[in-house]
């Protein structure tokens, strides 16, 4: 990643996203905007990633969030919020948000979330993952595939097993037995599997593998 813009009209917010971005992809150009006009603006010059806080001065979120994906609509766009309002985030999510994350959220969670995205896939809150995942069993929605190949060719064909398995619900003993490797390699497997796919626990990753397709 060359660049990120970072979208907060709290300087210390920005400040401290800014440095979560440094350090953990040294030498990125760092653009700071503190409202939607500033935003719009700087989206303009095609940044490889935008942090975006969903209210801030200069736009209602929808409208401000748009005309951000309007100038860089293929820019990854991760949107910051303290929002429960599932319907305004499933509208965001529509239009090609690439995710979301809460606003009390660690520096390491966003970066998580960050590298899910840049991998080719979306950071969703487990409610919104399950009310997205309970619309593509009904066909009303597509599971999520954006580049989803380049994220699954992260994982060996032995973790893709750990994770189908874990999908099903399967523990640990049981997958061990099933793949015949000792659970003490399967603990390994497991922890490269939420690693990679940026979740913070079992139900988690097994939600998100589900909604970029990969099992």
């Amino acid at each position: 990643m060359k660049s990120c813009l970072i979208c907060d009209d709290h300087g210390l917010v920005r400040d401290a996203l800014a440095g979560m971005v440094r350090m953990g992809w040294p030498g990125t150009t760092i653009l700071l905007a503190k409202d939607f006009p500033a935003a719009w603006a700087m989206a303009a010059q095609v940044p490889d990633f935008i942090l975006c806080d969903l209210v801030m001065p200069g736009a209602a979120p929808l409208a401000g969030i748009d005309g951000i994906l309007r100038v860089a609509p293929d820019t990854p766009l991760l949107v910051i919020t303290g929002t429960e309002d599932d319907a305004l985030l499933l509208d965001l999510l529509d239009r090609g948000v690439a995710g979301f994350a809460p606003k009390s959220a660690s520096g390491q969670i966003i970066e998580a979330a960050m590298r899910l995205i840049l991998a080719g896939g979306r950071y969703l809150p487990t409610r919104l993952a399950d009310i997205a995942a309970t619309r593509i069993a009904a066909g009303t929605i597509a599971p999520i595939r954006d580049d989803a190949t380049r994220l699954s060719e992260r994982l060996t064909a032995r973790q893709l097993d750990v994770l189908r398995l874990m999908v099903k619900g399967r523990p640990n003993k049981e997958i061990a037995r099933s793949l015949g490797m000792a659970p003490s390699t399967v603990k390994g497997h497991l922890s490269q599997i939420l690693a990679c796919l940026g979740a913070d626990n079992r139900t988690d990753a097994a939600i998100k593998a589900r909604l970029l397709g990969i099992v």
